[in-house]
């Protein structure tokens, strides 16, 4: 199975280097938001058919919310959602054309492979 990880702040177009699991990885988990300074993130993930190293389709898309504590190195992570009106709602038009453009130049093959309901999320409403 083939997966990537894309972090974007929850207001910019183009994701960090870093993903999910390298920002958050050593964060303790907040049991409330009291006295905290989060700054809101979005963690998109795609899933695809494939190996590791090479997708031949692109599948799933699920994303979640991440909230972080620079500072005090705590965080706060959602549900992933994966229903497509979830998605739909979370992601900017200029994330989703990010993404779009990402696998498409990255697995071009594996984006014509895909589904019409998996491309149907990079749809600008």
């Amino acid at each position: 199975m083939w997966k990537k990880n894309f972090l974007f702040r929850a207001t910019e177009s183009t994701p960090l280097s870093q993903s999910e699991n390298e920002l958050f990885h050593d964060t303790e988990p907040a049991l409330d938001s009291a006295g905290l300074v989060l700054e809101k993130f979005l963690s998109v993930w795609v899933q695809g058919e494939g190996s590791e190293e090479t997708p031949s389709a692109f599948t799933t898309m699920y994303v979640r919310t991440a909230m972080l504590d620079v500072n005090k190195h705590v965080s706060l992570l959602q549900p992933l959602q994966g229903r497509s009106h979830q998605i739909k709602q979370l992601l900017l038009p200029e994330q989703k054309q990010f993404l779009r453009q990402w696998l498409e130049v990255h697995a071009p093959q594996a984006w014509e492979s895909s589904e019409d309901q998996f491309r149907d999320l990079f749809e600008l409403e």
